[in-house]
């Protein structure tokens, strides 16, 4: 029973560190790249200073909400709504990286 016990809280944990280290660039592969390489729809293309300067004025808070609830245009999720919060949110950091 010890063994078993452990097997599970192994999975737990394994559990537990793919969520908090979600690949952001991957996550934004498979589900932002098509509009915010192109900036389909008005998204906000990656690396565009002036496209997201507005919208970090409002907060990382207010870009997580966004992202993973949806705005405008942009669906929930991008769209991919068996992605997490956290992977959402990854996507989002890796989308902002080249303007913060």
């Amino acid at each position: 029973m010890k063994t078993l016990a452990s097997i599970l809280l192994l999975g737990v944990v394994a559990s537990i560190s793919v969520t908090a280290h979600a690949d952001g660039e991957a996550t934004y592969n498979q589900a932002c790249m098509a509009c915010h390489m192109t900036g389909a729809a008005g998204a906000p293309i990656r690396g565009n200073a002036e496209h997201w300067e507005p919208r970090l004025e409002k907060g990382m808070d207010t870009l997580y909400d966004h992202a993973i609830n949806g705005f405008q245009a942009m669906p929930p999720k991008g769209g991919q709504l068996g992605l997490s919060d956290d992977e959402v949110k990854a996507a989002v950091d890796h989308l902002l990286e080249p303007v913060l």
